[in-house]
């Protein structure tokens, strides 16, 4: 089965489905180990909070990523 084959099917799952497959995807792709993962996401957390604070930032309803998201992908 090559690239493509697979693709299509994964398109063809549930949205939950999908989205356990690509959760499952990123993590195989990433060498940290979960404390070292979740100090990072933490700083991030940290950092974004602070730009939204300062007022750098405006922070967007998730409804709003999801639907530009979607968008993108047709």
């Amino acid at each position: 089965m090559n690239l493509k084959q697979i693709e299509n099917q994964a398109l063809d799952l549930s949205e939950e489905e999908r989205a356990q497959l690509a959760q499952r995807l990123i993590l195989s792709l990433e060498s940290s180990n979960d404390e070292e993962l979740e100090k990072e996401w933490l700083l991030e957390a940290k950092r974004r909070a602070v730009e939204i604070d300062r007022g750098e930032v405006e922070p967007v309803p998730a409804e709003e990523v999801r639907v530009k998201a979607q968008a993108l992908l047709r």
